[in-house]
């Protein structure tokens, strides 16, 4: 599997990985996580250069699992903003070809009064998708509103996964909160930390995951 995960890891990415796991406090927090969440919270902090979020990130039950699943399969990807989707799209090339898409493709060219473009735009992209996939919020904590609204109100399906790391103070705790009493296959990160560079990152060290297991798995028996 070395051979395979060098596919996709620099030289000075392993010793990046290297070093934050050196950091202090780094141990303990990767600790109590299995493998696959380890790989995101890494994977996060490098690409911050924070390790402050090993204390934020949550994970939902089977979060990682489930989205494997899904990524291996082929599912879309919808991102909350044309910068998420350009951070994935290259790694969705190289493994899956999953399609990556914001819902800006969706949105007016006007906010809606009492709400965002970004909210009217994912609305309108779950509405003409019968499987959303993995769903990434790293701006908007309005999209994420409306995403649970339509969801609890049985309007759209359950994505395979959200991926909840709205970025700022206005509405987005609350936002976070909605998403952890959901019920939804979820990650989310508390507080008032995320972006755009966050949920791809998590999402891509996903998609890493997902193509390392698909490299090392068995050859089908033919009968």
């Amino acid at each position: 599997m070395a051979d395979a995960g060098a596919e996709f890891d620099h030289p000075i990415f392993s010793e990046s990985l290297r070093l934050i796991r050196d950091l202090p406090g780094t141990a303990a927090a990767l600790a109590p996580l299995g493998t696959l969440q380890q790989d995101v919270l890494l994977r996060l902090i490098h690409s911050s250069g924070d390790p402050e979020l090993a204390g934020h990130l949550r994970f939902g039950p089977g979060a990682c699992e489930a989205a494997l699943v899904a990524l291996a399969a082929g599912a879309p990807i919808l991102t909350d903003t044309a910068m998420a989707a350009a951070a994935v799209a290259p790694m969705a090339g190289r493994t899956f070809a999953n399609q990556v898409r914001s819902v800006l493709d969706w949105a007016p060219d006007q906010a809606p009064e009492d709400s965002t473009r970004t909210a009217a735009g994912m609305a309108a992209a779950l509405a003409g998708q019968a499987q959303p996939g993995l769903v990434l919020i790293g701006s908007a904590p309005t999209a994420l509103e409306v995403l649970l609204e339509l969801v609890a109100a049985k309007t759209v399906p359950a994505p395979a996964l959200v991926i909840g790391m709205p970025v700022g103070f206005v509405g987005v705790a609350q936002s976070k909160r909605h998403l952890a009493e959901s019920g939804l296959v979820h990650i989310r990160l508390e507080g008032s930390k995320g972006g755009a560079g966050l949920v791809a990152a998590a999402c891509n060290a996903l998609l890493r995951s997902a193509w390392l297991q698909a490299a090392s798995a068995p050859p089908p028996l033919i009968s």
